[in-house]
């Protein structure tokens, strides 16, 4: 399983592949395990505007205990990322950056392996949240540059309740055990008790067996169909989704970055998107309304929530017309 999923992400070898029980937990062993033994008082970790709760609580969790100051760059308004707002911020107290490979609310794409040099020359670390690009895009971590590479089996077809973290071998084999218990040990006595090598050190307990299985076979699946083909696919009915919902009178997309992936956040001028939601629901259609774990984007847009349809292998262009027919059922009622 450590191969395949190794093989997957272009991962250099299966000892490189520490099985979580999420991005979330992978998120927080980084930040625990690296950050926390390593960060002084006002060294520097630079997150996105865009990203996840995931990808920020647990930084500002590490900055209280160590004195570390956490600090976002911003985008455009349109999602944009320009790579002199990251630029501007970084320091020689920039310790680690960190990413969201794609926007979990307005698609952008983030550069990774150019942010990748960036963080080297200043002496940091990379962490990309991969959980929206690798079920959207192919991804080669050695191509990127990043330190550590994470995500959900869930987001890529398979199972809660298993993630992936990936990181540099040389990296991991400087990192303490984040959770303690059985399976992560090479040798306990009453006085003291030894750790078993990376990968093993950071997966106490009894592994999620099936859910890990599980995701096996969704990488199967999908390299089955071959990354390429779907980021093809998906690519073209986010292009027709667009065209489409641009027509809605009243709707307005939230995130057109060139090159954007998997999703279309939008607002309507006449209705909130909970009630909108709630609205199509009647109609047969699912989308997610809120704010996505993604507050402080949402405070950037100054937006209290957004609309968020989302693009997958399965998804055809027409089913942008039902959303769009829903849609003008709500301006209907609300407008």
């Amino acid at each position: 399983m450590r191969g395949k999923t190794a093989s997957f992400i272009g991962a250099a070898s299966g000892d490189e592949i520490v099985l979580t029980s999420g991005a979330t937990m992978a998120l927080n062993l980084i930040a625990r395990s690296w950050a926390e033994p390593r960060l002084q008082p006002g060294d520097e970790i630079l997150i996105s505007i865009a990203d996840h709760h995931a990808n920020i609580v647990p930084w500002q969790l590490v900055a209280e205990k160590t004195g570390a100051v956490v600090r976002a760059f911003p985008l455009e308004q349109d999602g944009t990322f320009v790579m002199r707002h990251l630029t501007d911020m970084v320091s020689d107290r920039t310790r680690i950056i960190t990413i969201p490979h794609v926007s979990n609310v307005l698609g952008t794409v983030f550069p990774v392996a150019e942010i990748a040099e960036i963080a080297h020359d200043a002496n940091a670390l990379l962490v990309v949240d991969g959980c929206q690009g690798v079920v959207h895009m192919p991804v080669d971590v050695r191509a990127l540059g990043a330190d550590f590479y994470v995500f959900s089996a869930h987001k890529l077809y398979g199972p809660n309740g298993v993630g992936v973290l990936w990181g540099r071998s040389e990296i991991l084999a400087e990192m303490p055990p984040f959770l303690g218990g059985g399976d992560m040990i090479d040798r306990v006595t009453i006085e003291k008790t030894t750790f078993a090598e990376a990968p093993l050190r950071f997966e106490a307990g009894t592994p999620a067996i099936a859910e890990t299985i599980a995701l096996g076979a969704a990488i199967d699946y999908v390299s089955a169909i071959g990354m390429d083909v779907i980021r093809a696919h998906e690519q073209s009915v986010l292009n027709y989704a667009h065209q489409r919902l641009s027509a809605v009178e009243g709707l307005n997309i939230i995130g057109t970055a060139p090159g954007k992936s998997g999703v279309v956040s939008f607002t309507m001028d006449c209705a909130h998107p909970h009630d909108i939601s709630t609205i199509i629901d009647h109609e047969g259609v699912a989308i997610r309304a809120g704010h996505h774990c993604a507050q402080p984007l949402m405070d950037f847009l100054d937006l209290p929530s957004t609309g968020r349809a989302s693009v997958g292998i399965y998804t055809k262009p027409e089913e942008f017309d039902v959303l769009a027919e829903a849609l003008e059922k709500v301006r209907r009622i609300f407008g």
